[in-house]
């Protein structure tokens, strides 16, 4: 009886790998993949809602002509789950996140639009410590100050670490232990007035 799982497979000893017939298989060919969509968005035709996470069978593309930085852009190719109609989005590198391009608009997204505003603002507080050097000299001279006031603060805790490692402990016992005596002291001390006050 053979074995079910094959590991190894028989090769013939006039086996040539070379005459094996190449698949011509065009350089721009579609795969099919299982995606989920991107984004929030509603469809054009029909008005559906589809919702970010929503798991969909797309074709896949590569993108002629666009790269980023050398990597590919890839384009797919998703159907309303409604209507059927093609809704099509591509990679945009550039944002870490997805262009819709036909088919579907994409629903607003607060949180996406604070987080490009906030990026908008750092590049242009950037760009305008490029171009005036006051400025520049103004945030130089602030983190400077900023570290001289940690490292005075490391110094502090530093000499205060310092202090208590050459506490004399024996010397600490016996203040201790003099300061319950004398506490013990007055205790009998207002204990006795206490008698003195009752007995008259």
């Amino acid at each position: 009886m053979t074995e079910r799982k094959v590991i190894n497979k028989y090769y013939p000893p006039d086996f040539d790998p070379s005459k094996l017939p190449r698949l011509k298989l065009s350089k721009n060919r579609q795969f099919n993949v299982r995606i989920m969509a991107p984004c929030n968005m509603k469809c054009n035709t029909c008005g559906e809602y589809i919702y970010k996470g929503k798991k969909f069978n797309s074709r896949q593309e590569t993108v002629d002509g666009e790269t980023y930085i050398g990597l590919r852009i890839y384009r797919f190719y998703i159907k309303c789950p409604r209507c059927m109609s093609e809704i099509t989005f591509k990679t945009n590198l550039v944002e870490m996140d997805y262009d819709l391009e036909n088919g579907a608009t994409r629903n607003f997204q607060a949180v996406r639009l604070a987080e490009m505003e906030a990026d908008r603002q750092e590049e242009a507080k950037l760009e305008e410590e490029k171009s005036n050097p006051m400025i520049a000299l103004e945030r130089r001279t602030e983190d400077s100050r900023r570290e001289m006031d940690k490292l005075e603060q490391l110094e502090e805790l530093r000499d205060l670490n310092m202090r208590q490692a050459t506490v004399d402990h024996d010397e600490v016992i016996r203040l201790a232990l003099e300061k319950e005596v004398q506490e013990a002291i007055q205790q009998q001390r207002n204990q006795d007035e206490e008698d003195e006050a009752f007995v008259r």
